[in-house]
């Protein structure tokens, strides 16, 4: 075994154990793409012999998905097949652990219609709406990852040939990962309890409202609902198993109130959305709701994406990251949503984690949205830390203090 033949192993290896946590004699489902077939084998692999009573791989390929749109009517994308969801929910029920790859090329809708797009994305979303619950409820243990495709490689590293930029994407995931590391296993159980350490500092505090400032022209306030909940680097699902929901993960996060959202927030990074990206945009937010916003690059996407339904107009998550994460010091533009928004400070428009309020997993639609709970048939991440980003907290008793200066965190 070479040494990137063990790099590969001990990915494959952290994702089954670390992330997904598998358990002895639990299905596990992996969503991924074709070209990335000898990757998902070792992943079975290491399942299997960590006791997997099955695993059922759903396959995608970038050709196949531009072709449909290049050829079918839009009547094709505004038809869900049961049989999809039906398969999601079979396995979900089953107790099934759900890995998922995210691997697109970036560009790969590029020439294709955004109304086409937008109606697909939409379609999707309602289609899959049952299967969410089990994931963003925590019920079922899931894991988003990543490994390089051509097309993804190329928007990375467009100055290199497909090769050699997927040797350096390849490069760049391991460290990311920590699966360079002698160790990864234990790496990153010391990751983790550095993020516990902040998630209790920050829950202790329960700050009402986080201020956003940055020399770009962000200023933005952000009210936090009552018995809001701050979580980070591992999770449990309803087994009492944790799990590491993203591979690699740096953030802290909560949710934000719904209706207490109010200035304007400007993006650092491109947004990979729909196979397309939206990049140098801002947002106006009033009440919670965005009122105006402008892009320099797809915003006719940006549009579709805050027209998708009532809630894709609000905040559904509110994540700190410092500017000096090692993904932010590898000085790469990922065009992944998965890293990028693991280099910067972020937000989320659409649906909010109800597991990110007290007793919101066991809540109705109903209770959660007088809570303060947003809700969506989307949940888009869009990275907002710089590094002159300043966050200060305002606490119940009405003191200010400071969380995040100069992009880093300063308690």
């Amino acid at each position: 075994m070479n040494v990137f033949e063990k790099k590969l192993d001990s990915y494959a290896k952290l994702i089954i154990d670390v992330g997904i946590n598998l358990q002895d004699k639990q299905p596990l489902v992996i969503s991924g793409p074709i070209e990335g077939a000898d990757f998902i084998r070792l992943l079975a692999k290491k399942a299997y012999e960590k006791g997997a009573s099955e695993v059922y791989v759903n396959w995608n390929d970038d050709t196949l998905i531009k072709l449909k749109y290049e050829n079918s009517p839009m009547e094709v994308f505004e038809e869900f097949p049961k049989w999809k969801q039906d398969i999601m929910l079979y396995y979900a029920e089953k107790g099934a652990g759900f890995i998922s790859i995210h691997a697109a090329d970036p560009y790969l809708l590029r020439d294709i219609d955004p109304k086409k797009i937008a109606v697909a994305n939409k379609t999707n979303s309602l289609g899959m709406k049952d299967f969410r619950k089990y994931t963003m409820n925590d019920i079922n243990s899931w894991c988003v990852m990543s490994i390089p495709t051509k097309g993804w490689a190329k928007s990375v590293f467009s100055d290199l040939d497909e090769e050699k930029a997927t040797e350096m994407l390849w490069d760049a995931i391991f460290k990311a990962s920590r699966a360079d590391l002698d160790d990864p296993t234990r790496v990153w159980k010391d990751h983790m309890a550095r993020l516990e350490q902040k998630t209790r500092y920050l829950n202790e505090k329960q700050f009402k409202t986080l201020h956003y400032k940055s020399a770009n022209g962000t200023d933005l306030l952000i009210s936090l609902p009552e018995g809001h909940i701050w979580s980070g680097g591992g999770s449990i699902n309803s087994k009492k198993v944790p799990f590491v929901a993203n591979m690699p993960t740096e953030e802290v996060y909560t949710l934000p109130h719904k209706d207490g959202v109010n200035g304007i927030v400007y993006s650092t990074k491109p947004l990979n959305y729909g196979g397309n990206l939206i990049d140098d945009f801002k947002l106006e937010f009033k009440d919670g709701k965005v009122v105006n916003f402008e892009a320099r690059v797809g915003e006719e996407i940006l549009k579709d994406l805050l027209n998708t339904d009532e809630g894709s107009k609000q905040l559904g998550e509110v994540a700190l990251v410092p500017y000096s994460s090692p993904i932010s010091q590898a000085n790469i533009i990922f065009n992944n949503t998965l890293y990028d928004e693991n280099a910067s400070c972020h937000l989320a428009l659409g649906k909010a984690y109800p597991t990110s309020i007290k007793n919101g997993e066991n809540m109705s639609d109903e209770e959660l949205q007088k809570s303060g709970v947003n809700n969506s048939l989307i949940h888009e991440d869009f990275m907002i830390g710089s590094k002159d980003l300043s966050i200060i907290g305002e606490t119940p008793s009405g003191e200010w203090i400071q969380i995040f200066k100069d992009g880093e965190w300063a308690i």
